[in-house]
């Protein structure tokens, strides 16, 4: 969960439809990045969120606003962003949020366009309980990838590997025992 103090406008904004200036009291806005957020904001604009499309500013501001879990904020609020709230933003959304890590494996097919209900597909088939698209997106995620490869038979080392880990097991026991073979 992120936290963002906007403070008041002070007369900074100025509407032009009626040529007022609009004023906002502080807001302190709690978001959340995750698969309700992403649901929400793909609802809206039917393209999935997830995908190398660089987004408009439009876009990105309307998914800050699926991800505001405060309510009833002022709309004039989301003009009041400055770079740091975006650059906060942007640092919250692409956390991990977990302590594991994965290496050496691909976590989603590059060809696979994933949204919202690809990742409710993965929940209802790995059984993750629904309360688990409130998290932080990147936690769920990782937890649907933990299950995927927890799921996968254990594959079977290649001979070529095979051969690497007995060499360096008998050069591990050469050492310990002073031996030359």
């Amino acid at each position: 969960m992120l936290r963002i103090v906007i403070p008041s406008s002070d007369d900074k904004l100025f509407n032009e439809a009626d040529s007022t200036f609009i004023q906002t009291k502080e807001t302190v806005l709690t978001l959340e990045h995750s698969l309700v957020s992403l649901s929400k904001w793909e609802s809206k604009w039917c393209v999935p969120f997830l995908s190398k499309r660089e987004k408009t500013s439009r876009e990105t501001v309307d998914y800050i606003k699926c991800m505001t879990l405060t309510q009833n904020v002022d709309d004039n609020v989301y003009r009041l962003f400055d770079e740091s709230n975006f650059d906060a933003i942007n640092k919250y959304i692409n956390e991990p949020m977990t302590a594991t890590t994965i290496s050496n494996r691909q976590k989603f097919s590059n060809r696979e366009i994933i949204t919202a209900e690809i990742i409710y597909y993965w929940m209802v088939t790995f059984n993750i309980p629904f309360e688990c698209q409130k998290w932080h997106l990147n936690r769920l995620l990782m937890l649907i990838n933990v299950c995927s490869i927890k799921q996968e038979d254990p594959k079977t080392m290649g001979h070529r590997d095979s051969l690497n880990s007995q060499r360096a097991l008998n050069e591990k026991r050469r050492a310990e025992l002073h031996t030359r073979g």
